[in-house]
């Protein structure tokens, strides 16, 4: 089992959410998260004063997904939230040992 964790536009997650769930995804963990990248975060005038914002909006998605399912998410993935300018995101994809259902108990594939 993998764990794909998806970093992208916030105007691009209902597109992410209905590619997954397009491919039969029926589980999505979704965080408001702040960060940057080579963006580097921009300028913006408030007032008439300039300030630097450093920490863009991001939305993290994250879907524990079968191996065999993992190379269809990436794709649905980066189609949705392509935009092909700067900080589009990232995907990050890492090995789950174990997955628990804690209201059945079950493991496993079975419990995602």
């Amino acid at each position: 089992m993998k764990l794909v964790t998806a970093i992208v536009k916030p105007f691009k997650l209902d597109e992410v959410r209905e590619a997954l769930g397009e491919l039969g995804v029926t589980g999505v963990t979704v965080t408001e998260v702040k960060g940057f990248g080579r963006q580097k975060g921009h300028t913006e005038l408030y007032r008439g004063a300039e300030y630097v914002v450093d920490f863009l909006p991001k939305v993290k998605v994250e879907v524990a997904l079968a191996d065999e399912m993992v190379d269809g998410a990436v794709e649905a993935i980066t189609k949705a939230a392509q935009t092909g300018k700067i900080g589009d995101g990232k995907i990050f994809i890492s090995t789950l040992e174990q997955v628990i259902r804690i209201r059945t108990g079950e493991t496993g594939v079975e419990a995602v």
